[in-house]
């Protein structure tokens, strides 16, 4: 090694040590004739001194030295004088006597600060990616990531999983996005495509007789990108035989729970989890991935309205409608011109209106509607959604699910992070009984999941009658308002596995010739299995507290998919588009 120290190992107990320190110039201050230079590397901070009549070469090269130059040092550990200590560092009580000085390596000034209170165009941070990546919020987040990993990778293994590669040169299969495609030069005009996921590879382990299956799996799709979504991802890829539903919600709780630990948060997550149904998180949070810190759920308060003389509301519910409320606490303090924007924002979000009342120290309520309502329904609506004075009722009367979704989107806007409870800095949920298919552009069912996800084998009677109502053994996991990852149990018959394909419009040979090697793998004995893959990026994200899964990726792309390190996507020389018999189509 060309160090015996990193520059954040060195303490009082090293005093009088030689030590040979290499890292980054983060300073370099000249007092008097002294030069104090600190050097960084990845643990930390050493503070150096050069005397010039101690070490006269070691301070002309040091005279030389500018920020970012990469140093050799070597010099003796020795206490720093009375009143120069700093507390806020470990290495604060030592500094080493420069000895001998070497410049490893220039550099020129660099295009932004290294500090983590800087702000700096993300465009730039990620087209200087390695000199980003310098920082200490960086620094942390990768460290913390492969810490994650590496405990992730020790629970499954504990839970008697094995780690199985799959391919990533794959043929194109419905997985819910695009493919990004790859040409074969020796089979030109045939494709590959790079996997969504190892759905299907997992799946024939199980009729290989792996029994239980996981891998840290790298994972392409070709789909409209966002905070907590990049076009290549990590994921915890499991699947198990003779399992079902609850068994590998319990292998993913333990390591998740493992996950944090690891990352010092193991004291904010308990298993097991909560759950609750797809139809119960969208009527009681208007989405499939609820943020539990976000205030109360929603409540449906048509009965309290049954005989109401406010014609909007009876009007509503004579037609088959609902009138639905949320209660913000302590959101009474709110003025009229504030109320208005809420009211135009319900409209925004496709609701014909709101209605907003705001509890009164008297226990009244305060609204422009308020003289419509009697006393017996200004009761029952507060004891209906718990509220007390000072709090903020909203009202949504319309379509059952579009008022759970208009409530849903402001109890998410109005709950601000300090107004998350304090006692779930973490929530993690576990949602089941997705739909098994929803309608697609088109009008054909199409697989809510995927289409080997088996269905509720009590709702297989309206497979083909009424497919949209059919529910799934499907199970999401959700943190914080983040879908985490997805699982099923899965089909492990071949006709059922047929009718699946066939409702979804597809037609026998086309069934046959794109999963004609799953069909037949299906005849020769497949245990009943299930799985589960969790998104590692969004994870990691979620553990840091980071608003996007950029932070926690080393080389990133941009939100169109831009590389800006590399430059790609980037022209290719036409020479290797004509080996692949392809032909570039000229813009028009």
């Amino acid at each position: 090694m060309l160090r015996t120290h990193t520059c954040g190992a060195l303490r009082e107990g090293d005093i009088d040590q030689q030590a040979t320190l290499c890292g980054w110039v983060d300073s370099i201050r000249d007092h008097g004739g002294v030069l104090f230079i600190d050097l960084r590397d990845y643990s930390g901070i050493t503070q150096l001194v050069i005397h010039p009549e101690d070490a006269a070469h070691a301070f002309e090269i040091g005279e030389s030295v500018r920020n970012e130059f990469v140093l050799s040092v070597d010099g003796a550990v020795r206490a720093r004088p009375e009143g120069t200590v700093n507390t806020t560092i470990p290495t604060g009580g030592i500094e080493i006597g420069v000895d001998k000085i070497s410049i490893l390596s220039k550099s020129d000034p660099l295009p932004f600060g290294l500090s983590d209170d800087i702000a700096t165009d993300e465009s730039t941070r990620l087209r200087f990616r390695p000199v980003d990546l310098r920082r200490a919020r960086l620094q942390r987040n990768l460290r913390t990531r492969a810490r994650v990993f590496a405990a992730i990778r020790e629970s499954m293994a504990d839970q008697g999983f094995v780690d199985v590669e799959t391919p990533t040169l794959i043929r194109s299969t419905p997985e819910g996005a695009r493919d990004y495609i790859v040409p074969s030069r020796q089979s030109v005009g045939a494709w590959y495509a790079l996997p969504q996921s190892p759905q299907l590879f997992k799946q024939l382990l199980m009729v290989g007789g792996l029994d239980r299956y996981y891998q840290i799996a790298r994972c392409w799709r070709d789909e409209d990108l966002r905070a907590d979504r990049q076009p290549e991802f990590t994921q915890l890829d499991v699947e198990a035989s003779f399992a079902q539903g609850d068994d590998v919600r319990g292998w993913i709780e333990e390591a998740m729970v493992a996950a944090f630990t690891a990352a010092g948060r193991g004291d904010e997550v308990q298993a097991p989890f909560m759950t609750m149904t797809w139809q119960e998180a969208m009527d009681l949070y208007g989405s499939d991935k609820p943020d539990l810190r976000a205030g109360p759920p929603i409540v449906d308060v048509t009965s309290v309205f049954g005989r109401t003389e406010f014609r909007a509301f009876a009007a509503t519910i004579e037609s088959g409608g609902a009138v639905r409320g949320w209660c913000m606490r302590g959101g009474g303090d709110r003025g009229r011109s504030q109320m208005d924007r809420l009211v135009e924002r319900a409209k925004e979000l496709g609701a014909k209106g709101l209605v907003w009342l705001v509890v009164e120290p008297d226990g009244s309520l305060r609204s422009p509607v308020a003289r419509f309502l009697s006393d017996d329904e200004v009761g029952a609506l507060k004891k209906s959604l718990g509220a007390e004075p000072g709090d903020l009722i909203l009202l949504a009367a319309d379509e059952p699910r579009l008022c759970s979704q208009v409530l849903g989107h402001l109890r998410l806007e109005l709950a601000a992070p300090a107004g998350h409870s304090p006692e779930a800095t973490l929530a993690p949920l576990w949602v089941l009984d997705f739909p098994l298919f929803e309608s697609s552009a088109t009008g054909e069912p199409t697989p809510a999941h995927h289409p080997f996800t088996s269905p509720i084998l009590e709702d297989l009677d309206k497979l083909e009658t009424a497919p949209l109502e059919v529910r799934s053994a499907a199970y999401d996991l959700v943190i914080n308002g983040v879908e985490l990852g997805s699982g099923s149990e899965r089909i492990h018959d071949a006709v059922l596995q047929e009718r699946i394909f066939e409702t979804m419009g597809m037609a026998s040979d086309e069934i046959h010739a794109r999963f004609g090697f799953l069909l037949d793998a299906f005849k020769y004995g497949v245990p009943p299995h299930a799985g589960f893959a969790v998104g590692l990026d969004r994870l990691a994200m979620i553990i840091l507290d980071e608003p996007s899964i950029r932070e926690t990726i080393a080389f990133p792309k941009t939100q169109t998919g831009a590389d800006l390190l590399t430059g790609a996507p980037a022209p290719i020389d036409p020479r290797q588009l004509v080996d692949v018999g392809i032909a570039q189509i000229p813009e028009a």
